[in-house]
């Protein structure tokens, strides 16, 4: 649980650094990542946004050793409330009436999931057929990229409203949704014993390549969305996405068991498609400026 609750203190705080540094950036774009990297690793407060990234990603290790995926997923998402206050106070983001509803049903249905949970009864399983694995992930990254390509052409229209960063939020989240089962992945091989075998099993299982692909995809992707869009908007739909894809698909992979009980079966489900629904009816667009009254005519007589 510490475990848990450092991992989002220490993302939260890497995401809001990250978009702090973009802000001041020139624009990047996913179509010059050289570029886009050269910009980002000469800002020390990005450098230290990714670090806290980095250690966020080895509390996440320990953490997918000790809980079932569920559980953790749902343990994750709670930071989010941490994030809204952090992106109010340091980076003057503010969230319209319908987006701050939409935010605590998702945090109501990601509590019904965790509602589900048994500590007794659930199983934390360590390992995953490679065929199965690949089968969930391979086509979720063809699908978070196909997105968030289909976002980038739409976002040049002319004359369209500035996007929320739903679509972006939504690609992203299926690639650290692969990350996250990969994580899950490489924590199963993580032993004090025999390690040179484990690291060698290692490297003849797929996650390291998952985790090096969704890495340099997410990297290049995430910065790009975080600098059009509000982090207060983005991070938790990209948040949701990977916590309901993890949860979902990655004990469906790992084959840990559903809820035996009617009730915290009904709590996990409910919880699943009311944080989907969610997703579905949040807005895309952020609502445009408004316009300057024109100054009225003194009437002369």
């Amino acid at each position: 649980m510490t475990a848990a609750l450092l991992a989002n203190v220490l993302y939260s705080t890497g995401f809001v650094l990250e978009k702090r540094a973009l802000t001041a950036m020139p624009s990047v774009s996913v179509r010059k990542p050289a570029r886009l990297l050269r910009q980002v690793v000469s800002s020390p407060l990005w450098i230290g946004g990714s670090l806290a990234l980095a250690a966020g990603f080895g509390a996440q290790l320990a953490v997918y050793r000790t809980l079932p995926i569920a559980a953790a997923q749902g343990i994750f998402v709670s930071g989010l409330v941490l994030l809204l206050l952090l992106s109010s106070v340091l980076l003057g983001e503010q969230t319209s009436g319908r987006e701050r509803y939409a935010v605590g049903a998702i945090l109501a249905a990601l509590l019904m999931v965790v509602l589900s949970l048994d500590e007794e009864a659930d199983t934390v399983s360590h390992g995953a057929p490679v065929a199965l694995v690949l089968t969930v992930c391979l086509p979720s990254l063809a699908a978070g990229v196909l997105l968030y390509g289909s976002a980038e052409r739409r976002a040049k229209h002319r004359h369209r409203l500035p996007t929320t960063g739903v679509e972006y939020g939504v690609a992203v989240g299926l690639l650290y949704g692969v990350s996250s089962l990969a994580i899950k992945g490489v924590s199963s091989y993580l032993t004090t014993q025999e390690l040179g075998s484990a690291l060698l099993d290692l490297l003849a299982s797929p996650y390291p390549y998952l985790l090096m692909f969704t890495g340099a995809f997410g990297l290049i992707m995430s910065q790009a969305a975080l600098q059009r869009c509000r982090a207060s908007l983005i991070v938790p739909v990209c948040t949701t996405v990977t916590a309901l894809f993890t949860a979902v698909l990655g004990t469906l992979a790992f084959g840990e068991p559903l809820p035996d009980e009617p009730l915290r079966l009904a709590l996990r489900i409910a919880g699943t498609a009311l944080a989907v629904s969610v997703l579905l009816a949040m807005p895309k667009h952020d609502a445009p400026p408004p316009q300057p009254t024109p100054p009225t005519k003194e009437l002369t007589s």
